[in-house]
């Protein structure tokens, strides 16, 4: 009974958090195509720079594998016998936001090798690298490891590594849409699934390298295909695959 009433407290006050905050920010993708006035294309395999995308994925990114469809960004993952292709988007210096409650609400892919992501990075990474600016892992999923959800941190303190992380079993996780969220301020971010608490950041030394969360974050949506945390096996077999966002929403 305790424990069932300690779950009720922190949902009603996840809950009245968001509802005494104000939405500065949503996208719905209502329209016949991407904004982009608001989303980049990363087109690729990242090459020269990071190629592999700095995990040795098997993906091409390209313009071609998304649509917008009754409201929903849908990402397809396809494999053509030879090449494996996807998209990945962003909203650097377009759309970025430091603190608040960030949510979206999307729906997974299901197969072995598959990897979708919705993810922050700082906006100061093309002046400081990566992992210095900063990452925010709301939602990763890896076809690999079913009904598992991991919320992670990268820092410069962490070279890079996930050691800021949590994994969490949520048996159903891939049938239908969940809400992926963080409540992030100037000391701590918690990290949301459906309104259920599952992971919380909050150092007590708040240096550059532990904390480069004092600053504009922008998103980044994409599926990618293997890799060093998606693969290496790759089920060939459940190709085409969808990865749906239904929305992203900012409150502050």
């Amino acid at each position: 009974m305790k424990k069932i009433c300690l779950i009720l407290f922190i949902f009603n006050a996840a809950f009245a958090q968001k509802q005494s905050r104000k939405l500065i920010w949503e996208e719905n993708f209502n329209g016949k195509a991407l904004d982009t006035t608001v989303w980049n294309f990363e087109i690729g395999n990242g090459c020269p720079n990071i190629c592999g995308w700095g995990n040795n994925e098997s993906q091409i990114y390209t313009k071609e594998n998304h649509k917008i469809k009754k409201g929903h960004l849908v990402i397809t993952a396809n494999y053509d016998g030879k090449t494996y292709t996807s998209t990945r988007i962003t909203t650097k210096g377009k759309k970025e936001f430091q603190y608040g409650r960030i949510e979206t609400r999307a729906k997974l892919p299901i197969g072995t090798g598959l990897w979708p992501a919705f993810w922050m990075l700082g906006s100061n990474i093309s002046e400081v690298g990566w992992p210095k600016c900063g990452e925010i892992d709301i939602l990763e999923y890896i076809g690999k490891e079913p009904s598992q959800v991991f919320t992670s941190l990268h820092t410069q303190d962490s070279h890079g590594n996930t050691i800021n992380t949590k994994k969490t079993k949520i048996d159903g996780i891939e049938e239908g849409f969940h809400v992926y969220a963080i409540d992030w301020d100037k000391n701590k971010i918690a990290f949301y699934v459906d309104d259920n608490l599952v992971y919380t950041f909050q150092p007590d030394a708040k240096d550059e390298n532990v904390w480069p969360f004092n600053q504009p974050f922008y998103f980044l949506i994409n599926m990618a295909i293997g890799g060093n945390f998606g693969g290496p096996s790759i089920d060939n077999t459940v190709f085409p695959q969808e990865y749906i966002i239904d929305y992203i929403k900012v409150y502050q």
